[in-house]
């Protein structure tokens, strides 16, 4: 990959900076905006011109919305104003770009309010790149995606790998060795409702830890299909993908080392909570919240070299933080071996250990040793590199 570390921008220079804020108005946490502040930061005070496109929300659910309120922090951050242009694949957004100034920066519309964006669209890629030259690619937090403003973006333009996308990327190396550490058992613990947790999570971590704490949708996902009755409790967004990863992975482990509770919290319509033995089943009007982590599983927590957390194992948001307590209270003394992964894991779980701001691309990165933006990235350098015929686009 060509790194943006090792570029010496000029003045006058177009650059399309691909981030990855994906942060609601609240800015409850803002690592996935800091981490772009140095290169952007380096970018302006050449003079270079910056086209910045970044994502919140879903155009599948209606949750985007325009990111006027991240112009405004970013502008508090860098010292500098940045502008925010509503919209990015227009003729009008190629204009604005044209316009820019050189040492402006300005944030263009959410890539998330068109569809396309998801669906990695090459026409909607194709229009945006015309807001710049050469793309830089940041947020680590979508590298796993395959999206428009994402590789979509590389099959266009020259494209470099931005400091923050690197650097987390490397922070993760000493974690992808899994239980080969030889520094005691490794346990990771599995939440929230994105399919990714079941279909790249439990398949990978299972074949490298020695315990996977599954909540959220992977916990509902392994008790139906094994036959337990889990009421209304959240299958999440691909139930039937993941259900066949469940049972392809209970086939090969035959359920050893994975965790599944004696007792779990379920919520009523009215919302009262109970908690309920798991052989009982959940009545049909309940949904799964929460659990009771089992003492043999706190006691290999406790004694673990390696912890990682990907994901709230309950609705923590919601107040169901029994297991996500459990899990912290195990490793109150060893806070330097538990690493905690995803932007909502991080915002939610009172945590001060090692972190990071990527969910679904960690767990990518740390069971495959790559993610789809560092593929890309690397095809595309092996695209545009000078030869001695001339440039190859």
């Amino acid at each position: 990959m060509r790194l943006l570390a090792d570029h010496t921008p000029a003045p006058g220079e177009r650059w399309i900076y691909s981030a990855g804020f994906n942060a609601g108005p609240a800015l409850a946490d803002t690592g996935r905006i800091d981490v772009e502040l140095a290169d952007l930061a380096r970018l302006s005070d050449a003079g270079a011109r910056t086209a910045l496109l970044s994502h919140q929300g879903s155009a599948k659910d209606g949750s985007a919305r325009h990111l006027d309120y991240l112009a405004d922090y970013l502008s508090r951050r860098l010292g500098r104003p940045v502008r925010y242009l509503p919209e990015n694949s227009t003729a009008r957004a190629r204009a604005w770009a044209y316009e820019l100034n050189p040492g402006e920066i300005a944030l263009f519309g959410n890539t998330r309010l068109d569809p396309g964006e998801e669906r990695g669209d090459p026409g909607l890629a194709r229009a945006l790149a015309g807001l710049g030259d050469r793309v830089a690619i940041g947020g680590f937090s979508k590298a796993h995606r395959r999206h428009a403003s994402n590789t979509g973006l590389l099959d266009h333009l020259p494209g470099w790998a931005a400091a923050g996308l690197v650097g987390e990327a490397r922070a993760l190396d000493p974690w992808a060795a899994g239980a080969g550490t030889g520094d005691g058992p490794s346990v990771a613990v599995l939440g929230g409702v994105k399919p990714e947790k079941t279909l790249i999570g439990l398949r990978g971590l299972t074949r490298t830890h020695h315990l996977v704490i599954p909540g959220g949708v992977v916990l509902n996902t392994l008790l139906a299909v094994t036959g337990h009755r889990i009421g209304r409790s959240e299958l999440g967004s691909d139930p039937e993908g993941c259900a066949r990863a469940a049972r392809e992975v209970l086939a090969r482990t035959g359920g050893a080392g994975i965790h599944l509770p004696r007792v779990v919290v379920a919520a009523g319509p009215d919302g009262t909570v109970r908690h309920l033995p798991l052989d009982r089943g959940v009545p049909d009007d309940h949904a799964i919240v929460d659990f009771e982590v089992q003492p043999g599983a706190i006691e290999l927590l406790r004694r673990a070299g390696r912890v990682l957390v990907a994901g709230t194992p309950g609705r923590h948001a919601e107040g169901n933080r029994h297991a996500a307590a459990a899990v912290l209270a195990a490793r109150a003394h060893a806070p330097g071996g538990t690493l905690l992964l995803g932007g909502d894991t991080v915002a939610e779980l009172p945590w001060d250990g090692p972190r990071s701001t990527g969910g679904g691309s960690a767990l990518q990165y740390l069971v495959e040793g790559t993610c789809a933006v560092f593929e890309a990235l690397a095809a595309n350098a092996a695209r545009t590199r000078p030869d001695p015929t001339g440039y190859r686009p």
